[in-house]
């Protein structure tokens, strides 16, 4: 396999496909439109040339007829559309172009049959597609399209031929230009992500900051309540971390800084969002969980980060625990009351779990506590 080849890469991952294809979507969309107006253009100048040069069979009104779903399609394209949606449009343009060529082809001499739009379709083509499906699609309709005005009339297996090679070669080159396009397009779609991901991630832990958080755990809060499911917060603190600076120097509050982020995205599911809130604060929204799943998250949670080696001792947090209760509450609200949950488990003696439900704090497993 060449080594262009080798080094396309894919997206595997189902959240973040659709997510890239969204970003291809707004991408090629313009592109997509404007080649299929220039597309229409040319159609109109090929009727209007060929009712010129030659005596067509066919009446000119039929033989202008693909013209008006032709821009009815374009124009529905430069509109903002899903990406299923500028696929199908996609598609149904090249088919109705492929109709109007045999169209303007039909009752030609055989020999001069071959067309030049026919045999160009797949390499103009070949950057708009948005999936491999869909390029597989489209370069099936551009072979199979101009068959009928070969297969009409006096046959001539020469030209039939002559048309498939010259039609596999459009085809192949209309392949490299995809690959080509396609790793260029994947390449700029990471670039971004990682810009997007160093502006919006703290940049010792890697989580989100706090504004990308509240923006993101809003967006999945509306979801929750769209599909009537529920959502929890959690609030952690580490504890005596102010101590731990002190008496141990920035470099091992870092550290365990760093410890405590990795820790919490282990003990986390993907659709969950955390963020760091402040020095020593962080925020997950669990979206699908009730209050007591989101305590028992939180208590093995708690467990793990005591694992965690610092000197003088080991690490702990103190975790408040709230659901959303009403559907108009807002992130914000949600975090005080979480924040509010987290202060009691301070006042009870840190490392442990509060939930907002009054419900008794979840009994620590490792009594010790940090100097």
């Amino acid at each position: 396999m060449p080594a262009w080849f080798a080094k396309l890469r894919r997206v595997d991952d189902a959240e973040d496909r659709q997510t890239y294809r969204r970003h291809l979507a707004r991408r090629i969309g313009p592109m997509t439109h404007a080649l299929m107006l220039v597309s229409a253009l040319a159609y109109l100048i090929g009727v209007i040339a060929s009712t010129l040069l030659r005596d067509p069979t066919l009446p000119l009104w039929l033989r202008l007829l693909p013209l008006a779903p032709l821009l009815a399609t374009a124009w529905a394209t430069g509109q903002p559309r899903q990406p299923a949606a500028l696929s199908l449009l996609t598609l149904l343009f090249v088919l109705l172009l492929e109709i109007g060529i045999n169209l303007n082809t039909f009752g030609a001499v055989p020999r001069q049959a071959i067309v030049l739009p026919g045999l160009l379709l797949p390499v103009a083509s070949s950057v708009i597609w948005l999936t491999r499906r869909d390029f597989a699609a489209g370069m099936a309709l551009c072979a199979l399209g101009p068959l009928p005005m070969l297969l009409l009339g006096d046959q001539d297996r020469v030209l039939i031929v002559q048309y498939g090679i010259y039609m596999l070669i459009a085809i192949a080159v209309a392949t490299v230009l995809r690959a080509f396009t396609t790793r260029t397009l994947f390449e700029q779609y990471r670039l971004e992500q990682q810009l997007r991901d160093q502006a919006n991630s703290d940049g010792l832990t890697g989580l989100l900051q706090r504004n990308r958080f509240l923006e993101l755990a809003a967006r999945a809060l509306d979801e929750a309540r769209r599909r009537a499911r529920p959502a929890c917060v959690l609030y952690l603190d580490a504890d005596h971390f102010k101590s731990l600076n002190d008496d141990y120097g920035h470099a091992a509050g870092d550290v365990a800084l760093k410890a405590l982020a990795t820790t919490i995205q282990q003990h986390l599911r993907r659709r969950d969002i955390v963020g760091r809130i402040g020095g020593e604060e962080f925020a997950v929204l669990l979206p699908g969980l009730e209050l007591s799943e989101a305590a028992q998250r939180a208590e093995q949670l708690r467990v793990a980060v005591h694992a965690i080696e610092r000197p003088g001792g080991h690490l702990s947090v103190s975790i408040g625990v709230v659901e959303s209760r009403q559907g108009d509450e807002t992130i914000a609200t949600l975090l005080m009351r979480a924040d509010r949950a987290m202060r009691q488990a301070k006042r009870e003696g840190r490392n442990r779990v509060v939930s907002e439900a009054k419900a008794p704090a979840v009994e620590p497993i490792f009594r010790q506590q940090l100097p």
